[in-house]
């Protein structure tokens, strides 16, 4: 998968789905989602690494949950009434991002969009494509690929 080059002088928009991971907004390319829902009954995995929380059963579809806050590095999640799952379509296999709450749906102007930090709220820079930085908003764009890149 290709990182998207935020910085080109195309000037284009992306629309972001935010979310928080404790008091960090992040956001994901809207494209890149199937769909978002409320946890399910999950079914654990034996020997599984920490971050992966189980399987479910999704209209036929095993997808893989994932505690999302703590496969980068922060506290696991609070489960609450707020929690859900972003379901995405990663290298073939059905993924699902638990995360604390869903934000609002933004856009991203390549012009507003910088170089990811070396951290942000706690999180590694590496884990980032960038951060989208307007007079209302600091989202740090979520790099899928680096942060569901399996540890070896």
């Amino acid at each position: 998968m290709e990182r998207k080059d935020f910085n080109s002088k195309d000037n284009k928009t992306t629309e972001l789905t935010t979310f928080y991971l404790g008091d960090a907004l992040c956001g994901i390319d809207i494209r890149k989602i199937q769909e978002i829902n409320k946890l399910i009954d999950m079914t654990r995995v034996p020997q599984a690494p920490d971050y992966v929380l189980g399987v479910l059963n999704l209209r036929g579809e095993i997808v893989t949950i994932i505690d999302l806050g703590r496969k980068l590095g922060l506290s696991p999640a609070q489960i609450t009434s707020e929690s859900r799952n972003i379901i995405i379509n990663h290298r073939g296999e059905n993924v699902g991002l638990l995360v604390d709450r869903i934000g609002d749906v933004v856009e991203a102007n390549e012009k507003k969009v910088e170089p990811a930090p070396a951290n942000l709220e706690d999180i590694q820079g590496r884990f980032f494509e960038g951060v989208l930085k307007d007079e209302k908003v600091l989202v740090g764009i979520l790099n899928l690929d680096e942060a569901l890149k399996s540890e070896e």
